[in-house]
C-alpha cells in the first residue's frame, strides 16, 4: 500500500489519493462518454493496495497508464497519456523559451544579468545555458524549505546560485609573493619563480586568471605594490650586470646601492658609477613600464572563462615608499593614464589606490606626488577608486611605518567593493582571505507588507520583526552553503587551495578544505533602503533626518544581529551593502506585479543601490558624504561611495582630491567619482564631450558613454540589463550649478 510520494524536486510527501481520483476524472471529461465514478474509484483503489510503500509521481502515473490501458475505456487512456505529455512540456516551457532568448540573442535581463559578461558568444551561450539550467536544480534539491519560500516570494536573493553545487568560494585577496617567490602550477605547465619584473608582471596575470576558473567571483592583489617590488630591483641588477662586459669591470658594488628613486634621467655630463647607475635605472623604468603596460592589457584580454569574459580582477597599491615601489606605482599609473589599444579606458584591473596620511595623503608625505599622479589619472580614466586607510574601522594597532611587511596590516578591497578584514579565527588582515557566499534580503518588501498599518509605530515595529524573521532565514541559509562548501576537497581548487588561501599549505589534495575556510566571510546584504524608508514613514534618507535615523537603527540592528550570529554559528558574518547589478531590477519587477505601482517605491524600474541616497536625488556631495557616511562603519563586509560630476574633469585632478577629502572628513572607507567619457565602439576614440554625438576621428555614429555599474566599469552600455540602463538614466550631478566641490580642511 502506498503511504508517501517522492515529488519531483525531491520532497517526500503524504500520499494523496484524491490527486489520482482528479487526473482521471481531469482525462475522462474530454472523452465524448464523459466521466465514469465507479472506474475511477476501482482504479484508484488498484493503485493505492497494490503500490509500494514509498513511490515517485512518475511511478504512479505510469501504473495509472496501465490500469486505463487494461480497462474498457482506451479513449480515457490516451487522453490521460496526451495530458502527461502537455504537462511534462509545460514544466520545461519556462526553460524553453529561457534557452530560445539565450540562442537568439536576445537583449533582455537573462542575457544581460552581467554586464562584462558577452552572452552572444557560443561560449556566452554556453555559460548561460549551464547557469540557467543549474538554478532550479538548486532549489529543488539544495535549499532548505525555508530558503526556498523566501527566494521564491521574493524576500531573499542567493548570489551566484548557478555556482553553489560547485562548492566554489566567492572571491580572495592574493598572496602574489607565494607565486612570484614559488612559481606556480598552472594546467600540464608549471613556471619557475620570478627574477624580473616582466615575470612577476605575467605571474599576477596568471595566478589570477587561474584562479578566477577556480572561483565564482572577483580576484584582487592586496599589495601590488610591495609584491612586484623587489622584481624592480633584480631587473635593476640585472642591467648592471649586463653592462659589466662593456666596462669591463665588476659591478657588484653597485647591486645594492640606496636608491631614493627610480627616475629617468639623461646621461650627458654623467660619469663613472653615476652614467652606470643611471643608465642601469633609465632601462629598468622603461622594462617597468612595458611590464605594466602588458599587465594591464592582459587583464583587459584574456578570457578567463565562458562568456568571453575577462578577469575580475582589482589591485590594491599606495603605501610602499621604496624607491622600487615607487616605481610599480608610477609606472602603472602612467599606463593607466595611457591608455590600451587606441587609447581605450582600461576596464580592468580595478584600481585602488591606498589612501594612509603620513604615506601619501598630506604634502609632507612621502607619497603624496604619486597620489596627486593617481587623482590625475582616476580624472581621466575614473580609476583608481580610493580606500581609506585612515578611517576608524580600516585602522590596525599593529601598522608600523618601518615594517617592511606592513601591509599584511592593511585593508584591500574588491573593486566592486567587497571588504574583509576582521577575523574570529586567525589573523585581522586581508591577505589570502575572501568572502565565502553572501544572499541579499529584500527589505523593501518587507516595508511594503506593513504600509497597511495606519500607526507609524506599529508599522516600524512589523517590519523590524519580519526582518528579523528573514536575517534568521538568510544566516540559516548562508550556513548550509557553507557546510556544503566545505565538503569539498583541496584538488578541487589546484591553485587557491594550493597557494592563496589562508592556512591551504596544510592541506593535502585529498583532505577536505572545512579546516580553512572559515577564515573567509559569509555576508548578509540589502538592498533598497531608501525605497524601504519612503514605505515605512513617506521619505528617504536623503531628504529626511527622521528617515536618516530610522535607516541607521535599520542597518545598525542587522550589524547587531549578525554579530550575534558570528557568535551562535562560529562564523565571520559581516553585513554587505549589496553591489546589486541584476538584482536591482529584479526584486523591484516582481514587488511591482504583486503591490502596484507606489510612488517613491516601485514607480522606478530598480530599487536603490544598499544604502545610497537614490541616484534621481539632487543634492551636493557634502550632503551626500553625510548622509551615506555612517553606514560604511556598519556594512564592513563592503560599501561604496560615489559623487558624479559633469563634463570633463580631465583636467582637474583637484575634484578628485575634494572626494578624497570628504572620505577623509568622514570617516568613509572606500569611494570614487564618475565623470562624462564617451568611446566611439568602431575606432576606440574616447573624449569627454557631453554632446558627442558622431566621432571625430572616424565619422561613426556608434558613441557609448563609459559608465560605472556598481564598483567597475563596462566596456558599453548595450549588456547593460533594463533596470541598470534606467538607473543610469536618472542619475544627477552632485555639484552645485556646475561649481566644483568645497575643498575641506584637511585634519
Amino acid at each position: 500500500m502506498i503511504q508517501t510520494v517522492v515529488k519531483r524536486d525531491g520532497r517526500i510527501v503524504g500520499f494523496n489519493e484524491q490527486k489520482i481520483m482528479a487526473a482521471i476524472r481531469k482525462a475522462m471529461l474530454h472523452t465524448e462518454q464523459g466521466d465514469d465514478e465507479s472506474l475511477i474509484q476501482q482504479i484508484t483503489d488498484n493503485i493505492s493496495v497494490n503500490g509500494k510503500p514509498q513511490m515517485t509521481v512518475e511511478d504512479i502515473q505510469d501504473m495509472v497508464e496501465m490500469e486505463l490501458m487494461k480497462s474498457e475505456r482506451k479513449d480515457v487512456a490516451q487522453k490521460y497519456i496526451a495530458y502527461r505529455h502537455e504537462r511534462s512540456i509545460a514544466r520545461r516551457a519556462k526553460t524553453r523559451d529561457i534557452f530560445l532568448e539565450i540562442i537568439n540573442i536576445k537583449n533582455n535581463d537573462v542575457t544581460r544579468e552581467n554586464a562584462n559578461m558577452n552572452a552572444d558568444t557560443p561560449a556566452g551561450m554556453m555559460m548561460k545555458f549551464a547557469s540557467e539550467s543549474t538554478k532550479p536544480f538548486v532549489d529543488d534539491y539544495l535549499l532548505s524549505d525555508e530558503a526556498r519560500e523566501a527566494v521564491k516570494h521574493n524576500y531573499l536573493h542567493i548570489h551566484d546560485k548557478d555556482y553553489y553545487p560547485t562548492k566554489s568560494l566567492t572571491c580572495v585577496q592574493h598572496p602574489l609573493d607565494h607565486i612570484l617567490e614559488r612559481g606556480i602550477m598552472a594546467g600540464h605547465g608549471s613556471s619557475r619563480p620570478a627574477k624580473r619584473i616582466e615575470t612577476a608582471s605575467v605571474l599576477a596575470c596568471i595566478s589570477m586568471e587561474t584562479c578566477q576558473n577556480e572561483m565564482h567571483g572577483g580576484q584582487a592583489i592586496p599589495a601590488f605594490d610591495f609584491y612586484l617590488a623587489p622584481y624592480v630591483r633584480y631587473s635593476f641588477i640585472e642591467e648592471l650586470k649586463s653592462l659589466e662586459s662593456l666596462e669591463g669591470r665588476s659591478l657588484e658594488h653597485l647591486y645594492d646601492i640606496k636608491l631614493n628613486d627610480f627616475l629617468t634621467q639623461p646621461l650627458e655630463g654623467l660619469k663613472g658609477d653615476d652614467r652606470v647607475v643611471q643608465h642601469a635605472i633609465n632601462r629598468t623604468v622603461a622594462r617597468t613600464h612595458q611590464a605594466m603596460e602588458a599587465f594591464i592589457h592582459n587583464m583587459n584580454t584574456i578570457h578567463s572563462r565562458g562568456g568571453n569574459q575577462v578577469v575580475f580582477s582589482s589591485i590594491n597599491y599606495g603605501t610602499d615608499t621604496s624607491a622600487e615601489g615607487r616605481c610599480v606605482m608610477r609606472e602603472i599609473l602612467k599606463s593607466t593614464y595611457e591608455g590600451v589599444g587606441d587609447g581605450e579606458t582600461a576596464i580592468f584591473p580595478i584600481q585602488i589606490w591606498k589612501k594612509k596620511r603620513g604615506v601619501n595623503y598630506l604634502p609632507e608625505d612621502p607619497n603624496y606626488d604619486l597620489y596627486q599622479m593617481a587623482c590625475k589619472v582616476t580624472a581621466r580614466r575614473f580609476f583608481p577608486n580610493y580606500l581609506n586607510l585612515d578611517a576608524s574601522y580600516n585602522q590596525d594597532p599593529d601598522w608600523r611605518a618601518d615594517d617592511p611587511k606592513r601591509y599584511l596590516h592593511e585593508v584591500a578591497t574588491m573593486g566592486c567593493r567587497t571588504r574583509v578584514f576582521e577575523n574570529r579565527f586567525g589573523p585581522r588582515t586581508s591577505i589570502g582571505r575572501g568572502n565565502l557566499s553572501f544572499s541579499t534580503i529584500n527589505i523593501v518588501r518587507l516595508a511594503i507588507e506593513c504600509m497597511d498599518e495606519k500607526d507609524k509605530e506599529t508599522r516600524i515595529a512589523k517590519f523590524f520583526a519580519k526582518l528579523d524573521d528573514m536575517l534568521e532565514v538568510t544566516a540559516r541559509q548562508l550556513c548550509d552553503r557553507y557546510n556544503f562548501q566545505k565538503t569539498a576537497f583541496a584538488k578541487q581548487f589546484p591553485l587557491l587551495m594550493q597557494s592563496l588561501w589562508i592556512g591551504a599549505e596544510k592541506l593535502n589534495p585529498n583532505d577536505t578544505i572545512a579546516s580553512v575556510i572559515n577564515q573567509g566571510t559569509l555576508g548578509i546584504g540589502f538592498i533598497g533602503l531608501a525605497e524601504c524608508l519612503v514605505a515605512l514613514i513617506g521619505k528617504h534618507h536623503g531628504e529626511s533626518e527622521e528617515a536618516q535615523q530610522l535607516g541607521l537603527k535599520i542597518v545598525t540592528y542587522m550589524r547587531d544581529r549578525i554579530n550575534d550570529f558570528s557568535e551562535r554559528y562560529q562564523h565571520n558574518f559581516s553585513v554587505l551593502a549589496t553591489p546589486a547589478e541584476g538584482l536591482a531590477g529584479r526584486f523591484t519587477k516582481i514587488d511591482r506585479k504583486q503591490f502596484g505601482i507606489i510612488p517613491g517605491v516601485t514607480d522606478r524600474e530598480y530599487y536603490t543601490n544598499s544604502n545610497h541616497v537614490p541616484v534621481y536625488y539632487k543634492c551636493n556631495a557634502k550632503h551626500k558624504a553625510e548622509i551615506e557616511a555612517p553606514y560604511h562603519n556598519l556594512t564592513r563586509g563592503g560599501h561604496i561611495f560615489y559623487v558624479e560630476i559633469d563634463g570633463d574633469a580631465t583636467h582637474n585632478p583637484k575634484v578628485i582630491m575634494n572626494v578624497v577629502d570628504m572620505m577623509d572628513k568622514y570617516d568613509m572607507g572606500y569611494g570614487s567619482v564618475n565623470h562624462n567619457r564617451n568611446r566611439c565602439m568602431d575606432c576606440g576614440y574616447e573624449n569627454a564631450d557631453p554632446q558627442l554625438a558622431v566621432c571625430p576621428r572616424c565619422g561613426s555614429k556608434h558613441i557609448d558613454r563609459l559608465q560605472r555599474i556598481t564598483g567597475y566599469l563596462v566596456g558599453t552600455t548595450d549588456r547593460w540589463n533594463h533596470g541598470k540602463l534606467c538607473e543610469l538614466n536618472d542619475r544627477v550631478t552632485h555639484v552645485d550649478g556646475g561649481n566644483q566641490l568645497s575643498l575641506f580642511d584637511r585634519l
